[in-house]
């Protein structure tokens, strides 16, 4: 019997954003990873689903990689789960679906909630071309991209936390100009969803005045010609 990984996205906030079939693949699975067990419980228990749990995150998923392959290649059949969103996109995921394919493993991947997609429509900035940089580096290499960016003509999506909101918005001030357009999404699907919109100079007049929460994702308009 030949075993399989399923990538499932899970909701990004709104418990209500899982698709059928995510449901019925979770009820299948012989195992469900997970980045926080915790996390997951809540979810899997939401929808009356009993499955075993196993932790595989970004610290640990180096050492676990083998095993899961092992397991896949008796024929079990695992679902590659994440806090929010689609496992790959800023999560884990990549290491393990990787050495699958590499090891002949059948991967498939569900469709379902990714944060940067919402945020980008709903911005009002041209979808049509975009780049996606999900997490800025903290420290090495991060103004160097920062130059790099400041030329870039297509839409350009971040994903931040709200703790370095306010600064990653003073430095693409900085680098791209402070009447550059920008969208700041925070608490999608959730009761408080916001999109603030406007130049990077207002939105950070705008986060600077209020204890920000929840993820975060920034849209900016590219260099125009």
């Amino acid at each position: 019997m030949e075993g399989k990984l399923y990538i499932v996205p899970t909701p990004i906030g709104n418990l209500e954003d899982m698709t059928f079939r995510a449901v019925r693949i979770l009820k299948e699975a012989d195992l469900v990873l997970a980045e926080d067990t915790r996390t997951s419980l809540v979810l899997l228990r939401h929808y009356g689903i009993e499955k075993p749990l196993q932790s595989h995150h970004q610290f640990n998923e180096h050492r676990s990689v083998e095993r899961v392959i092992e397991r896949l290649q008796g024929g079990a059949v695992i679902a590659l789960v994440s806090d929010a969103g689609t496992p790959g996109i800023s999560d884990p995921g990549y290491l393990l679906i990787r050495e699958c394919v590499r090891a002949g493993i059948p991967v498939e991947c569900l469709p379902g909630p990714t944060a940067f997609v919402p945020a980008l429509v709903n911005s009002g900035i041209p979808s049509d071309h975009f780049i996606f940089e999900g997490f800025l580096p903290h420290k090495k290499g991060r103004q160097t991209r920062f130059q790099q960016l400041a030329a870039e003509e297509k839409t350009m999506v971040f994903y931040e936390s709200p703790f370095r909101l306010v600064k990653t918005l003073t430095q693409l001030a900085e680098f791209l100009g402070g009447s550059r357009y920008a969208c700041v999404s925070r608490e999608l699907s959730k009761i408080h969803e916001e999109n603030a919109r406007g130049s990077l100079e207002e939105l950070i007049l705008h986060f600077s005045s209020k204890t920000v929460k929840g993820e975060i994702v920034i849209v900016v308009e590219g260099l125009k010609k």
